[in-house]
């Protein structure tokens, strides 16, 4: 219990910062204009996107709100089903930069219409992102790296597990169906 409440600090911290450098950047960026940290390579650059990743499905505000609050619960869903065993610890972190890079974008698109990015890679003309990207593309790559080079395939049974606890309990539904139309 004690790491699952850890773990609720750590995304609420997450997303405050999230929030923060949103609000900063749309205070301050917007008012002020762009600021280079490292001249022709980094800047921060206030942009309001209205789709979702790199401006894929620009204006789909509507859509992209239903699609991450059903991701998002099932994303909290399976953050429960993660072993509590210390050898889950790092997807259990993962996971929380996850929810929280979600929800964090999800907040921009409920109460903006659109996302607040500010992030700007100018050397590589990079799409621009916000600290809630960082959080997910970062966590998604680190979750390929533990799977391919730390985990092993049988860690991953708690999943398969789960699948399996469904086919089984479909099974046995559908033979107590055919007892039952048998019997009449």
């Amino acid at each position: 219990m004690k790491q699952r409440i850890r773990h609720l600090i750590y995304f609420i911290i997450l997303l405050a910062i999230d929030q923060v450098t949103k609000y900063w950047a749309r205070i301050s960026l917007q008012e002020e204009g762009s600021i280079s940290i490292i001249p022709g390579v980094l800047k921060l650059h206030y942009h309001e996107n209205t789709g979702a990743v790199w401006g894929i499905m620009t204006g789909k505000t509507s859509f992209l709100i239903i699609l991450t609050v059903i991701l998002s619960i099932v994303l909290f869903m399976f953050y429960f089903i993660i072993p509590k065993k210390r050898r889950y610890l790092p997807i259990q972190i993962i996971w929380v930069f996850i929810m929280a890079g979600a929800i964090g974008n999800l907040i921009d698109r409920i109460s903006l219409k659109y996302v607040v990015d500010f992030i700007y890679f100018e050397l590589i003309d990079f799409p621009i992102f916000n600290i809630a990207d960082c959080y997910l593309t970062v966590s998604s790559f680190l979750l390929i790296i533990l799977a391919i080079f730390y985990y092993k395939e049988n860690d991953f049974e708690f999943i398969d597990n789960l699948f399996k606890k469904n086919k089984k309990e479909k099974d046995n539904e559908n033979k107590e169906l055919t007892m039952h139309d048998e019997s009449n």
